[in-house]
């Protein structure tokens, strides 16, 4: 069975151990969040416990103390949001990433800059997508 979607707010805890060199306590990733998100030390533990049995963080007992655990990323930022685009693009374009790609550029007024940038990246990725004739059916 498929592991379910990052939330919201489990993506907000997601950010500060992204950010992190080292792996952290809920109590750390709590103090870290305060200032921009409202959510409980409770919440912040039952979150933590879900993104565990979503295999998207690991963590170790300390040594000290077998309350305390430290927990590690096991689901790097760049793979979480390739998972949440290919969801997206699959739920409301039907799995055409052109479509997806249209209507977005389409929301948006982008600079010669954002516009250079991205033929670049079309560019590198030309021939990528192209299946061989075996595969096709």
């Amino acid at each position: 069975m498929a592991k379910e979607e990052i939330t919201p707010s489990e993506w907000q805890i997601m950010e500060v151990l992204w950010a992190s060199d080292t792996p952290l306590t809920s109590s750390e990733v709590y103090k870290r969040m305060q200032e921009n998100v409202d959510m409980s030390m409770r919440m912040v533990r039952v979150l933590m416990n879900r993104l565990n049995q979503k295999d998207v963080l690991g963590y170790t007992v300390d040594e000290h103390d077998s309350r305390v655990y430290h927990y590690y990323v096991l689901k790097q930022k760049e793979e979480c949001v390739k998972e949440k685009s290919r969801k997206f693009v699959d739920s409301y374009f039907f799995g055409s990433g052109t479509n997806a790609m249209t209507a977005l550029l389409q929301s948006f007024d982008l600079t010669d800059e954002q516009i250079k940038e991205l033929e670049e990246i079309l560019e590198k990725n030309k021939g990528r997508g192209t299946e061989s004739p075996d595969n096709e059916r």
